[in-house]
């Protein structure tokens, strides 16, 4: 019973190693070689050099933004300022700037003709409870005795608006400046940046090429970087979006750590159906006899969104160990690849497989069994054994191409 226990013991604290087989080959070492040279320069190139996979990556990016429109323009014969034209005016990350005004004055409650031509009563009575018009419709086509057609009455706010006027919108805009301040923080880091300049930043305009990093832009700047101008979108609105991207390397000095600004326009333009931004408001008043009405404003204007993105990486020993290793664990593909060459496509195919793979029988083990505890299974005799490394070598005579 010891002496199984020992056994045990004993054949548990041992070290076995594959047996190699060196084929001496031109043609295959060459498959082997670039193979290898192959996957350490994936993994050096990309995986190290360009993803940076030596670093732990932090992307849950806390940021706050704060925005701020200059500029004057001139619409329906008025001097708009920032309160006319920009709206939320809390100056957050998504705004408006207006482009157009159309405004329909003094409406009360009641009945009057819509935009909805008619003939009959009929032609009315079919758009029962459609949303797509200026009130409820109630059924009666009002038309004077002489006309053929006439306009459907509506129920609800009155005289109904009529958004097909022709308004010259306000082309000034292309002039306003956008303030952008933005604060970011890694939390995984304790990282904390700005996009101000630590320079007087206040007479700046940003430029990609001159000044990257200047937090005030022209709008009619911003159209262009997005391929579009002023006078394409002002009369429909469109939106545009402002991307702020942060890509820091903490391995690096935190002054490195800087933003990078994209621009984009977000809705579609070629869609007709819905084409630009547009959105409505209402200012109320009453009478002297407390009887309530209101101006009507709708606007089309350009809607920005400030989008912040970003990531920041520093050096952690886990990630490098781990790449490491994958890195290390791939240079062996090289030697899979040629055993599927050897094994499958050399000529000399059947006599790698007998120097690759011995195999042993019962009668063989049950015969090792009488010999000395030193002594090796048996060989073929034309086989090349190294018994320091336990390597076997087969030269170009010993196979065939």
């Amino acid at each position: 019973m010891g002496s199984l226990l020992l056994g045990c013991v004993t054949n548990f604290f041992t070290y076995e190693t594959t047996k190699s087989v060196v084929v001496k080959s031109w043609s295959v070492g060459i498959i082997n070689r670039i193979v290898q040279l192959l996957i350490i320069a994936y993994f050096v190139g990309w995986v190290f050099i360009h993803e940076k996979a030596y670093q732990v990556i932090d992307t849950g990016i806390e940021s706050a933004v704060m925005t701020k429109v200059k500029g004057f323009g001139y619409h329906h014969n008025r001097v708009m300022d920032v309160a006319d034209y920009v709206f939320p005016p809390q100056g957050t990350g998504v705004f408006c700037i207006m482009t157009k005004l159309i405004i329909t004055e003094n409406q009360f409650q009641g009945r009057c003709a819509d935009m909805l031509e008619c003939k009959t009563d009929k032609d009315c009575t079919k758009h029962f409870g459609s949303i797509f018009h200026n009130g409820a419709i109630t059924g009666v086509c009002l038309k004077s005795h002489n006309d053929t057609k006439g306009k459907c009455e509506i129920e609800g706010w009155c005289p109904a608006e009529n958004d097909k006027v022709q308004i010259e919108p306000m082309l000034d805009v292309k002039n306003f400046t956008i303030f952008i301040k933005n604060s970011i923080r890694f939390p995984l880091f304790s990282v904390t940046r700005g996009n101000l300049p630590p320079t007087d930043f206040k007479s700046c305009i940003y430029d990609p090429e001159t000044s990257p990093f200047c937090p005030i832009f022209r709008l009619g700047d911003v159209l262009s970087y997005t391929g579009h101008k002023v006078a394409q979108v002002a009369d429909k609105g469109a939106e545009i979006g402002i991307n702020i991207e942060w890509k820091c390397n903490l391995d690096l000095s935190i002054e490195y750590c800087v933003p990078k600004y994209t621009f984009t326009r977000l809705d579609t333009p070629s869609n007709s159906i819905s084409k630009g931004y547009n959105f409505r408001f209402a200012k109320y008043f009453k009478t002297e006899n407390g009887t309530e009405f209101r101006t009507l404003h709708k606007v089309h204007a350009i809607r920005f969104e400030v989008m912040v993105t970003g990531k920041a990486g520093k050096f952690d020993t886990i990630p490098t160990l781990i790449n490491l290793v994958a890195a290390f664990t791939s240079v062996g593909l090289g030697s899979v690849l040629c055993d599927v060459i050897l094994l499958n496509f050399m000529k000399g195919a059947e006599q790698y497989k007998a120097k690759k793979f011995e195999e042993v029988s019962e009668a063989q083990i049950e015969a090792s069994l009488t010999q000395s505890p030193g002594s090796q299974l048996s060989l073929k005799n034309d086989m090349k054994s190294s018994y320091d490394s336990g390597a076997i070598s087969l030269t170009a005579s010993d196979h065939a191409f």
